[in-house]
């Protein structure tokens, strides 16, 4: 415990890990964290003292512990909330992962030192963990450049005869024909340098029952290219103070404000960037719908199609996020049936350059684990609990953007070998000059690289457009709702948006999958890109601020076997067809006087063109009748009955039901 707590007061980090070394006299800036805050995981006896001193879940003073409260006396004045708000159906899973017994202590920090605070908790042995709250950065810097109303009334008139969605012909990250960026002899496409949507698109364009949480700078969601993909809590009503749904958030219709604690979605403050936005737009605006861009699984415009995008705002203005705030939103998005993670947000590299950066991140997974162990158990339960075992997916999909530092090694949480960091790509499968690459990349996906087109600029294309990725933006920030944005947080999102339409492919073949498995699938469909390392690249740096200076260059060579394969979505969706297990109809868990409402068409091949029937052995245990699309069924008395659905196609498949007194709300046990 002494030596994790001195680890986290330090916060200076090793370099064992780069490629390039540091001098030694150079000192390490510390992370930065919030001076009046940490976060204690208690002992189970500890939390069930604080539990009982109030409503489980609320503020308290004071703990019920003699030797802990002498503590809290010590420090002044001081607050002790659970972290994560209870939810009555993911309690059960909340206590089995430990979340439960994780508390923030707030005091007075100017008159009490943090460093302090946390040495008395370390000492208790009523305490499991200690940890700061530290501030996390987000992983890009730069404001959008925003695409004018002309250019899109153009793009518009042009294309509307042959092209449902009149930008997808400027989006070279979605279909790249090899066309662009042809200038003076020097080609920087190649056809193909893309995600591969095409082929994918033939057979899976998103389905609506797979759920991408977002967590970002909050999203326009009623930007009419994204609303009608929003996800939606059927159970909450808008800014609403009142939690109808009782999973522990307020009014969180389309998601939830962490940053201000609210269900109240904020994305127009003078400061946003309108990442948030402009992510979700990679991932699922809406296609086919005859306006705008499009967007790798965002359906075809008819029902039921295009994954849903569940916005966890993290960042809001000019805030940063803490560990408190991101754990929250994970542990959120698992609860409310995401399971694909978008993370463009992480620490800085541990090899970035410090001058520019100011602190490095942590340098290997055991530092990482050791510095911020409530992010780490936050991840562990979404990866853990998100999905079903019933479901398409079991466990959830962490993706996160690699770091823009130009460094040899990507930064935490991605860089750990759990989740999937991403590396960015220019139009011609070259390493985008800012993107980390090298330990813990995991796979490449465009990114934009705005410095590398310094060339192509003209009256009609401005820095920060050419090269870079067009997407959805707010529109305080471009009048025509649309615009260009680079970097490892843009290339994560289309990472995202290929993971969800392979999840919607093996939905619409019923296929169940591991989340290993899928992110397996995923880095071995990838396309070998190290044969464009070649020579050296020419760039100029921050051409968009400063104008075309004297280029710069980079040398190839570096890159090869440190950015992963580019993710390909026809690979992958091609690779989904060979694996994975057919679905199953559950078995069922009920108690006595519950019903659980089950769709059946999930279960089966070509479901959704059938109908169902079901035998049960003894009706005297349990009973069904059909409600819509639903099978209803209802438990009678304690006991065990098997049972048989069948589809009017003729295949059929045999599941047991238990109804017992002790099953939970949801019909579980």
């Amino acid at each position: 415990m002494k030596s994790r707590l001195l680890y986290i007061l330090s916060l200076l980090l090793i370099f064992s890990s780069c490629s390039r070394e540091l001098e030694q006299s150079v000192e390490v800036a510390p992370m930065p964290y919030t001076p009046d805050e940490i976060v204690v995981k208690f002992t189970p006896q500890v939390a069930q003292l604080i539990a009982e001193a109030g409503i489980d879940g609320s503020r308290v003073t004071r703990s019920g512990d003699v030797e802990l409260d002498e503590i809290l006396e010590a420090i002044g004045t001081c607050q002790i909330e659970r972290v994560f708000a209870v939810d009555s159906d993911a309690e059960q899973r909340t206590v089995e992962s430990g979340l439960n017994l994780w508390y923030v202590v707030r005091f007075d920090g100017n008159k009490t030192a943090v460093e302090d605070v946390a040495r008395r908790f370390a000492r208790l042995g009523q305490v499991q963990k200690v940890d700061v709250n530290r501030t996390v950065k987000r992983n890009y810097t730069r404001r959008a450049t925003p695409l004018s109303q002309s250019k899109l009334e153009a793009a518009m008139a042009a294309t509307r005869a042959t092209i449902a969605d009149p930008l997808l012909a400027a989006q070279w990250n979605l279909i790249n024909t090899g066309e662009l960026f042809h200038k003076d002899g020097v080609v920087k496409s190649v056809k193909d340098a893309d995600v591969q949507c095409q082929g994918a698109w033939e057979k899976s364009t998103g389905d609506s029952s797979v759920i991408v949480a977002v967590l970002d700078e909050g999203i326009f969601v009623e930007h009419p290219d994204l609303l009608p993909n929003m996800w939606i809590n059927e159970g909450e009503t808008l800014r609403s103070d009142t939690d109808a749904d009782g999973n522990g958030y307020k009014g969180d219709v389309y998601g939830y404000n962490f940053v201000h604690q609210s269900g109240k979605i904020v994305w127009d403050d003078v400061y946003d960037s309108g990442h948030g936005t402009h992510v979700a737009g990679v991932i699922s605006a809406v296609n086919n719908n005859g306006i705008g861009i499009s967007s790798i699984a965002g359906g075809d415009g008819s029902e039921n199609s295009g994954v849903k995008i569940m916005c966890c705002q993290i960042f809001s203005g000019n805030m940063a996020t803490t560990i408190l705030s991101t754990a929250r939103a994970i542990k959120y998005a698992a609860d409310n049936g995401a399971v694909v993670l978008q993370c463009s947000w992480g620490y800085v590299s541990p090899c970035a350059n410090i001058y520019d950066w100011g602190a490095a991140g942590f340098g290997t997974k055991e530092e990482w684990i050791a510095g911020s162990p409530l992010e780490r158990e936050a991840l562990e339960y979404f990866t853990h609990y998100a999905g079903s075992a019933n479901g398409t997916v079991e466990g959830g999909i962490a993706i996160f953007a690699g770091g823009n530092e130009s460094a040899a090694a990507a930064g935490f949480p991605g860089a750990a070998d759990e989740y999937i960091s991403v590396a960015a790509t220019a139009a011609d499968f070259t390493p985008a000059v800012y993107t980390n690459y090298g330990t813990g990349t995991t796979i490449s996906a465009p990114g934009g690289d705005q410095d590398y087109y310094f060339e192509y600029v003209d009256d009609k294309h401005n820095y920060g457009e050419v090269g870079c990725i067009l997407s959805t933006l707010p529109y305080h920030i471009s009048e025509s709702g649309y615009g260009y944005m680079e970097g490892t947080s843009m290339a994560c999102p289309h990472v995202s948006g290929v993971m969800a339409l392979g999840i919607s492919y093996a939905t619409q073949l019923r296929k169940h999958f591991k989340a290993a498995e899928l992110q397996k699938l995923l880095v071995d469909s990838a396309v070998d890109i190290d044969s464009y390392f070649v020579g050296t690249k020419r760039y100029c740096r921050y051409v968009a601020d400063i104008g075309p200076i004297q280029p710069m260059t980079i040398d190839m060579s570096d890159y090869r076997g440190g950015m992963g394969g580019q993710v390909d979505a026809t690979a992958f969706l091609a690779a989904i067809e060979g694996a994975g297990v057919d679905m199953r109809f559950p078995n069922l868990y009920i108690a006595t006087g519950a019903q659980v409402a089950i769709a059946p068409a999930r279960y089966f091949k070509s479901g959704d063109n059938q109908t169902f029937s079901v035998t049960i052995a003894n009706t005297a245990i349990a009973t069904v009748e059909k409600s819509g699309s639903a099978l209803v069924f209802k438990g009678v008395e304690s006991g065990s009955t098997e049972a048989t659905i069948t589809a009017s196609g003729g295949s059929s498949q045999r599941f047991a039901i238990t109804v017992r007194r002790g099953a939970n709300s949801n019909g579980w046990l």
